[in-house]
C-alpha cells in the first residue's frame, strides 16, 4: 500500500506570473500547481509542500493566514483529537491552486538539515483530513483490517509522472472513480469477512456493509480465498452526488489470497459476472498510455456513466496485465488515480 505523504520537502520547479495579478504567482511542485505570495520563491528552492486534504493544525501560527474564510475541522484520530485547516483546490484570479507550498525557514531554525522529498508531516503534526462516517457505515469493530489483505489506495498521477514515461504506448484500462466510501468483502476458511477501509466488522443488522454482503449473497457466492475490493455508494454516503437509491456495490478489485496477487483484467471482468456482481463503470478497456499529465486532467473531467448530469470525481489507470513498479520511493501495484479538477471545485 502506497502511505500518503502530506507534508514533504520540495523543489520548486517553475515559477509563473499570473495574468491580472500583482500580488500573486503560481508555482510548480512536482505536478502540481500552486498559488503562492508574490517573490516568495525563485527557481531551485527548497519548500515545504503541504498536499490538498492535508489537516493543517490550528496551534501553528505558519497557518493563520488559513483562518479568513476557512472553517475549521475536528477528527479524531485513534482516541486523539486534531483541529485545523483542511486543505483543498481553490481557484484564485482564474488559476487552480492544489497545496500550499511554503518557506522551510517558516518551520524549521535550521533548513539546511532537510532534504528533498523528505516527510515531515509528523514533525509538522500533519494529518489526512477524512469526512465523519455515517453510523451505518461505521459499524460495530471485530477487530483491524486483515494483515493478510491490501489497503485500497491509489496515487494521484501529480505525484508519480514518471510513470507516463516509463510506461508509454502499454496497454491499461480506465475506470471511473467513484464518491463512495471503500469497502472489503472476504472468504477465507469459508467464513465471510467485510472490512470498511480500516476496520472488519461484526455483522449486525443495521450495518450498510453486511446488508450489501447479503443482499448480494457473498457468503455463498464469494469463493473462498478471495476478496472484492468496492465502492459503496447511495443515499446517506458522501451527499449521494450520484443520486442512487438505496446503497450500492461497485466493484473495482479482485484479490487471491492464497497467491497474493490481484486480478488481470479480463479475469476480474468474470470473476465480477459469475458472482453477480458489478464493477465500476469501465471508460476504456484498451487504453494506450501516451497522455501528458495535463492532457489525463482534461481527459478526467467528464460525465459519470452512473449518471449523465452529474460530474465525475476521475478516473482510475491499471495496466491489462497486473504488475508494479516503484512509486514514491516504495515497490507498489502498478495503477495511479487522475481526480477531476471541475468536480474537486464543484466540491468546495
Amino acid at each position: 500500500m502506497i502511505k500518503r505523504k502530506l507534508a514533504t520537502i520540495q523543489i520548486i520547479k517553475e515559477v509563473q506570473p499570473i495574468e491580472k495579478a500583482d500580488a500573486i504567482e503560481k508555482v510548480r511542485v512536482k505536478d502540481w500547481w500552486a498559488v503562492v505570495k508574490r517573490d516568495t520563491f525563485k527557481e531551485g528552492d527548497l519548500c515545504v509542500f503541504f498536499e490538498i486534504d492535508s489537516l493543517l493544525p490550528l496551534s501553528n501560527p505558519a497557518f493563520d493566514f488559513l483562518a479568513k474564510g476557512t472553517k475549521s475541522k475536528t477528527m479524531t484520530i485513534k482516541g486523539k483529537e486534531y483541529t485545523g485547516y483542511r486543505l483543498k483546490t481553490i481557484r484564485l484570479r482564474k488559476q487552480i491552486s492544489q497545496g500550499l507550498a511554503l518557506p522551510l525557514k517558516e518551520f524549521f531554525d535550521n533548513p539546511a538539515e532537510y532534504k528533498v522529498d523528505q516527510e515531515v508531516s509528523e514533525i509538522l503534526g500533519i494529518v489526512k483530513y477524512e469526512p465523519p462516517v455515517p453510523a451505518n457505515l461505521a459499524g460495530k469493530a471485530k477487530g483491524f483490517f486483515p494483515g493478510f489483505l491490501r489497503k485500497t489506495n491509489e496515487e494521484r498521477i501529480q505525484n508519480c509522472a514518471d510513470l507516463l514515461e516509463k510506461h508509454k504506448n502499454e496497454t491499461f484500462y480506465i475506470t471511473e472513480k467513484l464518491d463512495g466510501s471503500s469497502a472489503t468483502f472476504y472468504k477465507k476458511n469459508d467464513e465471510l469477512g467485510v472490512c470498511s477501509r480500516n476496520l472488519e466488522l461484526l455483522e449486525t443488522e443495521e450495518n450498510t456493509l453486511w446488508k450489501i454482503a447479503n443482499e448480494n449473497d457473498l457468503k455463498e457466492t464469494l469463493p473462498n480465498d478471495f476478496a472484492i475490493q468496492g465502492e459503496v455508494v447511495g443515499e446517506g454516503v458522501q451527499k449521494n452526488p450520484l443520486k442512487i437509491k438505496g446503497q450500492k456495490l461497485f466493484v473495482f478489485n479482485v484479490y487471491n489470497i492464497k497467491d497474493g496477487r490481484y486480478l488481470d483484467f479480463e479475469e476480474f471482468v468474470k470473476f465480477c459476472e459469475k458472482i453477480g456482481v458489478d464493477t465500476v463503470p469501465i471508460i476504456d478497456s484498451a487504453y494506450i498510455l501516451n497522455n501528458s499529465v495535463e492532457e489525463l486532467l482534461e481527459i478526467a473531467d467528464g460525465k459519470s456513466k452512473l449518471l449523465n448530469t452529474a460530474n465525475r470525481e476521475g478516473l482510475v489507470f491499471r495496466p491489462i496485465i497486473e504488475s508494479e513498479d516503484e512509486i514514491n520511493g516504495s515497490i507498489s501495484r502498478l495503477s495511479f488515480k487522475v481526480v477531476s479538477n471541475k468536480y474537486l471545485l464543484k466540491e468546495k
